[in-house]
């Protein structure tokens, strides 16, 4: 495939190590940016089979345009969807979707796990309690500087899970090709490799139920076992520690 990279998005020091595994392997790309205060981008190949990788932005461009795989940005992606494929295999199996701006009754609970429905990365999904919501509400909605969240965003509510540990898993082809965790809580021993159950939990997972050809599961031990915490798109999904060759070359022997 051919692969088009967009320069400089993350802080992830391991951005550029995608790079470094498509000079290995021998396999053209171009790196790529966003005009000014654009959805636009310019690029030089006329291929189809093109491969996207850097911002939710680009993910989302990229998936109107008639590249294979180009990007797998929504579908099943959508909690909408996935959340009936996992079942209860999900932390937030019984959470609702709502707006930003809707008052949530906290009469029954002194907290609650709140993410964004759909773009993660609008604000870092976390438990809160009612005044350090409402306030982080407030200060949004009243901040001349906020682009990013509207009173119509949607986002996720559940109720708040113990969690171990957390670790993302990539699949390609219903196949958990490489693994890395990225959060340990409490006074957990650290782990370099993830844990073979966990690995087991996830592929069960991606047998269970197909998101994509490609795509991360993030999963979490808690005290009732390993649970999914999410699915998210693999065209901007940040590497921690994953084996980015593994990565590549599944993707290359799916789609080669």
């Amino acid at each position: 495939m051919y692969y088009l990279i967009q320069q400089n998005v993350f802080k992830d020091p391991r951005y550029n190590e995608i790079f470094l595994v498509l000079d290995e392997l021998n396999l053209s790309y171009e790196k790529v940016a966003f005009k000014p205060n654009s959805i636009e981008f310019d690029y030089k190949t006329d291929r189809k089979d093109v491969f996207v990788y850097g911002s939710v932005k680009l993910a989302k461009v990229s998936s109107e345009f008639d590249w294979n795989p180009g990007s797998f940005y929504g579908g099943n992606h959508r909690f909408a969807y996935y959340s009936k494929g996992f079942g209860k295999n999900i932390i937030n199996y019984e959470s609702y979707i709502c707006p930003f701006s809707e008052a949530i009754d906290w009469s029954k609970r002194s907290s609650l796990f709140i993410k964004p429905s759909k773009d993660a990365k609008v604000f870092t999904g976390k438990i809160f309690n009612q005044f350090e919501w409402e306030d982080f509400v407030y200060n949004t909605l009243n901040d001349s500087q906020n682009d990013r969240i509207q009173e119509s965003t949607l986002i996720q509510i559940s109720e708040p899970y113990v969690l171990i540990k957390e670790a993302r898993v990539w699949i390609v082809d219903k196949r958990v090709v490489t693994s890395s965790y990225y959060k340990f809580h409490g006074n957990i021993e650290f782990e370099e490799k993830v844990a073979m159950d966990g690995l087991a939990f996830a592929q069960k997972m991606a047998e269970l139920y197909n998101v994509a050809a490609a795509y991360v599961m993030d999963i979490a031990l808690t005290y009732e076992g390993w649970k999914i915490m999410e699915v998210n798109c693999i065209n901007s999904a940040g590497f921690y520690k994953g084996e980015v060759k593994k990565i590549v070359v599944a993707l290359e022997a799916y789609y080669g």
